[in-house]
């Protein structure tokens, strides 16, 4: 930062102070752990001495305050690929079911939701298509923060939950599926080359519950890449060309993504592997009855607190999928 020509380039000047708060972060948390763990040694010798019960339940708190920061910042560890610090692209899309499976991705949408809540994470919505009845077919959402894309690729997989349906007046068990997909948020610099006359881009009015709020041009924007027949829109701006602009971002990282995994498969099958493919798959089962348990089936991780998961405490299951894939 302190060469000459730093600012030359503001994009790239951004991108190094980013990193480098990231850093001092990340340095600032290990600093501050170690100075608690300092003051709880402290404590365990007064506690020792004076046999003060009040002061061991204050000691037994703070034992377990720095045992979750000290599993939050192992799990950083566990991030170490190339886009693990990148924002993320969550879609969500309802399975086979009908209103039973938009309203488990409507639930799953909420769950994401509590747990960036919890992180401190930036929460958008880009586009959302509600389901005839009740929840949502597609939404795709950005979530902006540190690691987010990191954290949320543990997600990527089909969801399976098991319940009794509020929307039966039978009250049978119904099984719904909704599928999760995350991708890095990427920018100009990554090497790509979209070349235009490879678009189409198309307006349509946004969707809206009514009144007042409701969009009446046609703002919205739908990006088709021609050549791979992937598209990304978004109604989230009133302003069309705000839309267009976030609509080619996605667009772009979704692109970026898909060459990517083009790549990871061709080498895969060079060598003769059988590479997992998470779109597809079921990852994880959420049973609310006639037991409740939520289990993951690539860890085997469970939780029987099924309110707290759904309230966004997803953390330990995502733990557990990284520490796996590390080993």
């Amino acid at each position: 930062m302190t060469q000459n020509g730093f600012w030359d380039n503001s994009r790239e000047a951004q991108k190094t102070i980013q990193k480098l708060n990231q850093l001092k972060g990340e340095i600032s948390s290990l600093e501050q752990m170690e100075k608690e763990v300092d003051d709880i040694s402290l404590l365990i010798e007064l506690a020792e001495e004076e046999q003060d019960e009040k002061m061991q339940d204050e000691l037994m708190k703070s034992l377990l305050e720095i045992s979750e920061k000290s599993a939050e910042l192992e799990l950083k560890t566990l991030l170490s690929g190339e886009f693990d610090s990148h924002n993320a692209i969550l879609g969500i899309h309802a399975g086979a079911g009908g209103t039973e499976s938009c309203d488990w991705a409507q639930m799953l949408l909420r769950m994401y939701n509590r747990w960036a809540q919890r992180k401190g994470y930036k929460w958008r919505i880009l586009d959302i298509l509600p389901g005839e009845e009740a929840g949502v077919k597609n939404v795709t959402v950005l979530i902006t923060g540190d690691h987010a894309y990191g954290y949320l690729k543990a997600e990527i997989g089909i969801h399976r939950l098991v319940r009794i349906s509020p929307f039966d007046s039978q009250a049978r068990r119904h099984t719904s599926f909704s599928s999760v997909d995350v991708i890095p948020e990427v920018d100009e610099g990554i090497k790509l080359k979209i070349n235009e006359s490879d678009l189409r881009i198309d307006t349509f009015r946004a969707s809206g519950a009514g009144g007042q709020h409701v969009n009446v041009t046609d703002s919205a924007v739908r990006v088709t890449h021609l050549p791979t027949g992937i598209t990304s829109q978004c109604q989230d701006e009133r302003s069309q060309h705000r839309n267009k602009a976030t609509a080619l971002r996605i667009l772009r990282s979704r692109l970026f993504e898909h060459y990517q995994k083009e790549q990871r498969e061709k080498l895969a099958k060079e060598r003769g592997e059988k590479g997992e493919i998470a779109w597809g798959n079921q990852i994880r089962s959420y049973i609310f009855h006639p037991y409740s348990l939520i289990k993951d089936h690539r860890t085997n991780f469970e939780a029987g607190n099924v309110q707290a998961v759904m309230d966004g405490e997803i953390d330990k299951f995502i733990q557990a999928y990284l520490q796996k894939k590390n080993e």
